[in-house]
Order: C-alpha cells, then sequence, then structure tokens
C-alpha cells in the first residue's frame, strides 16, 4: 500500500507527482492538501482515518473520495463537517448510524454506489441537510424506502430507477423537494403515476431554477445538481419511452420548454394531452408519427419540434399543416411533392435543414409557404429560385 505523507503531498502541491495510486494518506497530509486544494480527487484512497477525515473536512472545495467502499461511523462523522460538495460514490454499504451522521453533511452528497437502503438508512438520509442527494445507483425501491426518501426536502436524484411500481410512484409523488428520475422508462395510467407525473411539473422555486438556468450561473459549483439541471435543461427525463394519456396530461402542465425526446412513439391520446401545453414542445425522439397523432399534436400553440422523423406521408403532413407556430423537421432526408404541398397550408416558420434536394415540384409548393421557410444547401437554391419568383 502506498501512503500520502506530507511531503508527498507538498510535492503533489508543486506539481512533482501524481497522487492517483496512493491508497492511505496521513493526518499531516491531508491537512497539508485540505489547505491548498480548491478542487480534491483522492479517489485512490481505499481507507481513511478518523484523524485525516477531519483534516479533509476543513478543505472548503469540492471533494472526492470514491475509492472508500465502506465507511466506520467516526469517519462519517468527521466528514459530515465538511461544508462543500462531497461525492462518496464508492461506498456499497452503509450502516443507519454512518447514514445518520453523513446526512448532517451540508454539501451536495453523492452516495450513487449504494445499490440497495433499508429502510432505516433511507430515513436517516432523508434527514439529509445539503442541498442534493444522489442515490442513482439504486435500481429498485421497495414501499417503505420510498416513502421514508420522500421525507427528504432538496434535490433526491434517483436515476438508475427504470421501472415503478403504482405504490412507490404514489410515495414519491409526496416528496418536498425535486425528483430527477432520468433513467425512468414509463409513466402509465394508475393513480401513482399520474400523481408522479404532476409532482415532477409542479410550479415551485426550484423548478423556475430549472426554467431559468441558462440564463443562471446559480448551480455551477454543485457537482451533481449542476450536471442534473443540465441534462434536465437538455431533455425532461431523457429515459421516458412509454407515456400514458393520463400522465402526459399531468406532464402538459409543465411552465416552460418541455422535452420528452426520449420518446420513440406516441399515442393519439397522450398526443392530445400534449398538444395542450402552452409552451414549446420537443418530441425529437419520435421515429413515425400516426395521421391521428400528427392531427392531435398540430393543436399544440406553442413551437413544435419532431426532428426525429424522417420521412413523412402525405396525410401526416396534412395533419401537421394545421400547427400554428414554428413547426421544426430538421430530420426529414426526403420529401414528396404532396407533402410539400401539404406542409405550404402551414402557418408559422417551418425548418426542414436536413433535406438534401428538394425536386422543383416540391420546392414550388412550399414557396407558397406563408412563413420562412428554412433550408440549406442545394434544397435552399432550388427553393430560392422558386421563391424569388412568387
Amino acid at each position: 500500500m502506498k501512503c500520502i505523507t506530507k511531503e508527498i503531498a507538498e510535492r503533489f502541491l508543486a506539481e512533482e507527482l501524481d497522487i492517483k495510486e496512493y491508497t492511505e494518506i496521513e493526518a499531516a497530509a491531508a491537512k497539508a492538501l485540505a489547505n491548498q486544494c480548491d478542487v480534491l480527487h483522492l479517489d485512490g484512497l481505499t481507507s481513511l482515518s478518523e484523524k485525516a477525515a477531519a483534516a479533509l473536512a476543513k478543505h472548503e472545495g469540492f471533494l472526492s473520495l470514491t475509492g472508500i467502499t465502506n465507511m466506520s461511523v467516526g469517519v462519517a462523522k468527521a466528514l459530515a463537517n465538511h461544508g462543500s460538495d462531497l461525492n462518496l460514490d464508492g461506498l456499497t454499504s452503509l450502516d443507519e448510524s454512518a447514514a445518520e451522521a453523513l446526512a448532517k453533511h451540508a454539501g451536495d452528497l453523492g452516495l450513487d454506489g449504494l445499490t440497495n437502503l433499508d429502510d432505516k438508512v433511507a430515513e436517516a438520509l432523508a434527514m439529509h441537510v445539503g442541498e442534493f442527494l444522489s442515490l442513482d445507483g439504486l435500481t429498485d425501491l421497495d414501499d417503505k424506502v420510498a416513502e421514508a426518501l420522500a421525507k427528504h426536502g432538496g434535490f433526491l436524484s434517483l436515476n438508475g430507477l427504470k421501472s415503478l411500481s403504482d405504490k412507490v410512484a404514489m410515495a414519491l409523488a409526496k416528496h418536498n423537494g425535486v425528483l430527477f428520475l432520468f433513467g425512468l422508462a414509463s409513466l402509465d395510467e394508475s393513480s401513482g403515476h399520474i400523481a408522479l407525473a404532476a409532482k415532477l411539473v409542479e410550479p415551485s422555486d426550484s423548478y423556475l431554477s430549472l426554467n431559468e438556468l441558462q440564463a443562471s450561473d446559480e448551480y455551477v459549483g454543485h457537482f451533481g445538481l449542476y450536471y442534473n439541471l443540465m441534462d434536465f435543461h437538455d431533455n425532461f427525463m431523457p429515459g421516458l419511452n412509454s407515456l400514458s394519456s393520463g400522465a402526459a396530461l399531468e406532464l402538459a402542465k409543465y411552465e416552460g420548454f418541455l422535452r420528452l425526446n426520449g420518446l420513440t412513439s406516441l399515442s393519439e391520446g397522450a398526443a392530445n394531452a400534449l398538444a395542450k401545453h402552452e409552451y414549446k414542445l420537443s418530441l425529437n425522439g419520435l421515429l413515425s408519427l400516426s395521421e391521428k397523432a400528427a392531427e392531435a399534436l398540430a393543436n399544440h400553440e406553442g413551437d413544435l419540434h419532431l426532428d426525429g422523423l424522417t420521412s413523412l406521408s402525405k396525410d401526416v403532413a396534412e395533419g401537421l399543416a394545421n400547427h400554428e407556430g414554428d413547426l421544426f423537421l430538421n430530420g426529414l432526408t426526403s420529401l414528396s411533392e404532396k407533402a410539400a404541398e401539404a406542409l405550404s397550408k402551414h402557418k408559422g416558420d417551418l425548418s426542414l435543414n436536413g433535406l438534401a434536394i428538394l425536386s422543383d415540384k416540391g420546392a414550388g409548393a412550399l414557396a407558397r409557404h406563408q412563413g420562412f421557410v428554412s433550408l440549406n444547401g442545394k434544397a435552399k437554391k432550388t427553393f430560392d429560385k422558386y421563391k424569388q419568383s412568387n
């Protein structure tokens, strides 16, 4: 085993050596590193004494100790005094006493190495006083654990969950803070799932922060929270590939740009529900769209993004043409003359940047479109020729 001594720590600070292969650290070395580093990665450490932990707790920046797989209560109590973000994703087990100690940690806390929790440990972690708690290693929750975690009051990340029972979903719907469930694949018609969908989009100060993320650097200093917020901004629930009409109706109440790009198909009922969304709507994961679903989505009054569609039938084009707002179909690689004729009646800007070529008849039809039509390359040149003659 290699131990980081004070001398080795000083050489590291002088950029004379790397300490990734060191598995232990002396308290004096920990103190030296804690005083000098803004961000401290000690992921090679596999053990930590209470004195070394106490020294590291005085570090004022992000601290990562992902090589630690188990932790005594004493070490947990010492690290709980660390005031910034703490990454303990290497922990594979945690007893109730250590969990109670870590819950007093005031910064973001990463525990993604835990793959299961009993209800007592869950109850302890739910009392975490920091803003963000990440438990992305959990792939399944029982009812009692879900009920315990629901008492957590901050940002809670459970991105490892792919499916939820009705009871677990209902329990999580009562969570007092903000939930991240990026791995969840389905929201069905059960009462728990519909309640959870309503919870995920409920208006709150936290969700206002999510909406305004691009204009704010408020969360940049939070290691896990920042990346979850960035993912949220890019795609609301990216793992979601199945959505019931009841759950869709709740998600449609989201007050902001709703991105459901994980969906690869959409029922008519879900399309009707999402059409009620009052802001921009992105469904870029859809690979196909029925005529009925297209007609339903056309009732959506904001920008509509359907960049996953690579082809468009005349009937679907006719349905989408009734949409009043900007329509994005940048995934289309070809467009028939009949589909172009249908889209020419669309009211709003039309984006077709994926088209490589456009027939003369198709260009002539699109030239009659009353809004701005965005095209690239040869397709644009053909279109411009007909647009100028109109």
